[in-house]
């Protein structure tokens, strides 16, 4: 059986843009996959704790050696990629945070980082590769080429490197200017927003469908 792995970032609840447009693309994917189970979690409402010095090392300690806060974040990185692992896809929503991803997206990254679950510790292989990795992207402003803020979307040019020890690859689809409608001096900018969603919206519809169109 087919299997999601659906993930949102936001803290902005119903009024989030990129939960909105990973529902639809969740939506598309449950279509391209009668009978599929989608697995969900909200890194906004219930936030993975970061490494830390109690239990972080606990990747790099023997088993039998683990502290009781080691093994317990062991057992969560067991748990993080183990959903990753029974995925045949995984779709991952976030806004951009400072010009960067959220802290928990960053974390739940971190966990992912796990000799003989995620990479093989001899060769460095990525032992996650060939799954379709899905980052929808919400951005207030904007950062495309020619933008004040070109090249100020540090979270997208991360992501990639941060996964690539994993083998998983993502793919894109952004939306920007989410901020325009609201902010009295982007008012100006407001066309242009709602064409960049429905640009998002499109490629989140055609995500999974034979003919891939992301943005």
């Amino acid at each position: 059986m087919t299997q999601l792995l659906h993930i949102d970032a936001s803290i902005q609840g119903e009024g989030s843009v990129s939960r909105r447009l990973t529902s639809r693309a969740a939506d598309a994917w449950r279509e391209a996959h009668p009978g599929g189970t989608v697995v969900y979690r909200d890194l906004g409402a219930d936030p993975i704790p970061h490494l830390d010095s109690a239990g972080g090392l606990g990747r790099l300690v023997p088993p039998e050696q683990r502290s009781p806060a080691q093994q317990a974040s062991w057992a969560l990185t067991e748990e993080l990629v183990g959903e990753i692992a029974d995925s045949d896809a995984v779709l991952l929503g976030f806004p951009l945070y400072n010009y960067g991803a959220p802290s928990t997206v960053k974390a739940w990254v971190d966990h992912l980082h796990a000799p003989g679950l995620s990479f093989d510790p001899e060769t460095g292989e990525g032992l996650l590769s060939g799954r379709d990795f899905v980052a929808v992207v919400s951005r207030g402003g904007g950062y495309s080429e020619g933008a004040p803020k070109q090249g100020w979307d540090h979270a997208t040019a991360w992501l990639p490197h941060g996964l690539a020890q994993t083998g998983l690859v993502p793919r894109f689809v952004s939306v920007e200017l989410t901020l325009a409608a609201v902010v009295p001096a982007m008012s100006d900018l407001v066309p242009m927003a709602q064409e960049s969603r429905r640009r998002a919206e499109a490629a989140c519809d055609a995500i999974w469908s034979p003919a891939t169109a992301l943005v």
